[in-house]
């Protein structure tokens, strides 16, 4: 049972994680809502534009997710990798799409309805709101039609890529062999030889390190990678000036702080809308007109709104917008908005949805006493002025720096600064200061590639403190030549002859294994073999190792063991299979093997899927 819990945690759990990217899955409400309106097209898929702005979201989406991976550390994706898979999953998308028009898979306008309506995007204290709904469509710039068909399009391809892997075939047969292969349990028995001994006196000539160089040059790669000298400056390096907080630093604090708050005050809106729906654009102008003139004759704006507003949604409100935010209606909307003082009346104002009274109101703000503030603003000038000096220091050094090309400047500014060195830094390294994303860009920038070896100005680090770097070197990736690689190549010319030396001594040993009980042989063997333990794969077990055991026959009958050689670092291992369990799979749980099979079948319909749109692909014009 336990083998089969690893399997889940194991190499198929880890296969299925990977289904979170696949390119079907949808990234929200706004998914509906991203493409079709731009004019530059990324690709076209039989005549079906793939608009750059669908990429751009798609890439971004992708980028967001790796992301998550990588701790928000930029540096560490391969952007234009990103911007492919982003791509070939839109094409996917595409293809899908079209495929499921061709077979006439939809859903019908009764069943998109009912989803928008459950939809959390247009809920409002669990209930479905027109207004919310009516307020998304403006501000994507959408009407309710090209929604239906979005959805419909977008269901269309979940409902189709559903029926090639939720209805996957899975054998018996297959299934059974799958758990026999992951619950197989080994007992092993494991005998290490240091290659140290048979390393002595072996020498590598320059024709064999060429040639193993030239045989094996994937071993040999290397990624790009940076020599530098660096400087930290912190504001606890610097001598603390006087920066006493003054009674009229706390008021000039005050004062900023009362007009920030009067400023974060929610603005009321209130509109009256007339539209040309049911009536001619010159007749809702010429109501619009006349409903004005009788709010500026007295009646009151809420039962103006009551009586002739066409937004069902408000006029019972009193005209109130609720959650307005600019960009709803139309810039013009928005500029009257601003434009108005509390309660003042607009004029009509025309958008696409017709024509709006508004009014506004800014209610008072509530803001704390000076006396109530005083602490807090009298600590916050305090970090202020710190800051600053310490920015002032920084921006003096930096001129410094830039100007002599040496890091030499702070260290004699700073007694207490100390240039540091640093070599063969990459992208991946973990260090104090060099792997802030802001450093690493700079180390890696396209200058530095191109031969910048110039003092960089000041780079502020993620704790506020300041970093200057200067680059010694910058080693390219690829393949290391063979005179910067001399020393390696060396050393593993020697230990694959050592490897050889000791695999040719254990022949015989191992021979021995084949035709006599292990107790015998292990009873005159020069090597001595530890009893390891009983595993199942993805069990602990160091990779070479487990290639090992689990490719050996099942000895052949009690007493006898099956043998071969594992190779590690500097090791040959001995490894040494007394006994198979083939039976652990029959006693699994009829829910354990539900599982499995649900997890099987997932995979499996990852796979038809893709070889699916592979087909698809095949047979596309893509342009």
């Amino acid at each position: 049972m336990e083998s089969f819990r690893t399997l889940i945690k194991g190499w198929l759990g880890k296969v299925l994680l990977v289904l979170f990217l696949t390119p079907l899955a949808l990234v929200g409400i706004e998914g509906y809502f991203a493409g079709g309106n731009s004019a530059d097209v990324a690709k076209s898929v039989n005549g079906q534009s793939i608009s750059t702005k669908d990429l751009d979201s798609a890439t971004k989406n992708y980028k967001d997710q790796y992301l998550s991976l990588a701790k928000g550390d930029e540096s560490l994706l391969n952007l234009p990798l990103i911007e492919q898979k982003a791509l070939d999953a839109l094409i996917a998308r595409s293809l899908l799409q079209q495929q499921a028009e061709k077979l006439g898979i939809s859903l019908s306008d009764a069943q998109l309805e009912q989803m928008l309506a459950q939809q959390p995007t247009f809920q409002q204290d669990g209930k479905f709101s027109q207004q919310m709904y009516e307020n998304y469509l403006r501000s994507m710039g959408m009407t309710n039609q090209g929604l239906i068909a979005s959805l419909r399009q977008d269901h269309a391809l979940k409902m189709i890529s559903s029926s090639l892997m939720d209805y996957a075939l899975v054998s018996q047969h297959d299934l059974q062999q799958l758990a026999n292969l992951q619950t197989e349990q080994r007992t092993l028995h494991l005998a290490s030889i240091n290659l140290d001994e048979y390393k002595k006196g072996v020498t590598a000539s320059s024709a064999e390190i060429s040639a193993y160089y030239n045989a094996h040059q994937n071993q040999f790669k290397q990624v790009a990678s940076v020599d530098l000298d660096y400087v930290v400056l912190s504001p606890a390096l610097l001598p603390q000036a006087n920066l006493a907080v003054t009674e009229a630093d706390i008021k000039q604090a005050y004062d900023a702080f009362v007009v920030a708050q009067q400023k974060d005050v929610k603005r009321e809106v209130k509109h009256i809308l007339i539209t040309a729906d049911n009536r001619s654009d010159a007749a809702a102008q010429k109501l619009a007109n006349e409903v004005y003139a009788t709010i500026q004759a007295g009646l009151p704006f809420a039962q103006a709104a009551a009586k002739f507003s066409d937004d069902t949604s408000s006029k019972a409100n009193g005209g109130l917008v609720e959650a307005y935010a600019a960009g709803v209606f139309s810039a013009d909307f928005d500029a009257a908005v601003t434009a108005l003082k509390n309660d003042q009346i607009s004029k009509p104002v025309k958008t696409q949805y017709g024509y709006h009274i508004i009014t506004t109101n800014v209610p008072v703000a509530n803001i704390p006493s000076f006396a109530a503030e005083k602490a807090r603003l009298s600590a916050e000038v305090a970090t202020t002025k710190r800051a600053n000096a310490f920015s002032d220091a920084v921006n003096s050094l930096n001129e410094l720096v830039v100007g002599s090309d040496s890091l030499d400047a702070v260290v004699q500014e700073v007694k207490a600064a100390k240039i540091e060195s640093a070599n063969g830094v990459t992208l991946a390294t973990q260090h104090p200061y060099l792997s802030d994303v802001s450093v690493k860009t700079k180390m890696f920038n396209d200058d530095v590639k191109n031969g910048d070896r110039n003092a960089s100005s000041s780079i502020q680090l993620a704790n506020g403190d300041s970093i200057w770097i200067k680059v010694r070197n910058y080693h390219a990736a690829g393949v290391k030549p063979l005179a910067q690689a001399t020393a390696e190549v060396k050393a593993k010319v020697i230990e694959d002859k050592a490897y050889k030396a000791a695999q040719a001594k254990m022949a015989s040993l191992l021979a021995e294994f084949k035709s006599q009980p292990a107790a015998q042989v292990v009873a005159k063997a020069t090597v001595q073999f530890q009893d390891a333990g009983t595993f199942a794969r993805s069990q602990g077990l160091k990779r070479p190792i487990e290639r090992a055991a689990f490719s050996v026959a099942a000895p052949s009958k009690e007493g006898m063991w099956s043998t071969t050689t594992a190779r590690l670092p500097n090791e040959l291992v001995l490894v040494a299979v007394s006994n198979v369990n083939s039976t652990v799979a029959s006693t699994l749980p009829p829910e354990q093997l539900t599982e499995l099979s649900k997890l099987y079948q997932q995979f499996r319909g990852q796979q038809i899927l893709e070889d699916y749109t592979e087909y698809l692909k095949a047979q596309a014009k893509i342009k």
